[in-house]
């Protein structure tokens, strides 16, 4: 004898409606959207030589705490450096003049992000203004290539009396 009636059909409904408000937040969560940050009060651009990774969305730190996003990514068609726009929460408008940005990595494969560095200088960077020292993005692939297929393998410089010992016999140029 099976059980129908409103009750059952209630209780899919909610079963429904739940797992489809869980499916909504895990794909708003995972398209790295913050609610109430960055809402463009404030706005920075940061020119760049790489970018690395970093996309659209992006947050934007200052010690370890999210105060913004970046908004927009552009090409200077004259320079070809990138141009990162910044869309800070209105709270953090009084940044220093001489604030820096740097882009860095979440861990060895998190996700990219930009962090803001203030400076000292009492003359604060008014919305639009551009952070003139930055640091670009480290690529991990390019310097682990660079360290895997470097020449010598010699670090540190010694020469090569010093790493083979004082008995190596000496070679001389071949004229």
């Amino acid at each position: 004898m099976a059980i129908r009636g409103p009750r059952l059909e209630f209780s899919v409904g909610a079963f429904l409606l739940l797992a489809l408000a869980s499916l909504l937040v895990l794909a708003v969560a995972s398209t790295n959207q913050r609610f109430g940050v960055g809402s463009g009060d404030y706005v920075l651009k940061a020119r760049f030589s790489q970018i690395g990774q970093l996309r659209k969305q992006a947050p934007v730190k200052v010690g370890g705490v999210t105060i913004g996003q970046v908004a927009d990514i552009q090409l200077d068609p004259v320079k070809y450096d990138s141009i990162v726009t910044l869309a800070l929460d209105g709270k953090f408008k009084d940044m220093p003049a001489d604030t820096s940005a740097g882009i860095f990595t979440s861990g060895l494969l998190g996700e990219s992000y930009i962090g803001l560095q203030p400076g000292g200088d009492p003359e604060p960077l008014k919305s639009g203004d551009e952070i003139v020292f930055t640091q670009p993005a480290v690529d991990l692939i390019q310097l682990v290539g660079k360290y895997m297929f470097s020449g010598g393998g010699n670090a540190s410089g010694a020469t090569d009396n010093e790493t083979h010992g004082a008995d190596a016999p000496a070679t001389e140029p071949q004229p």
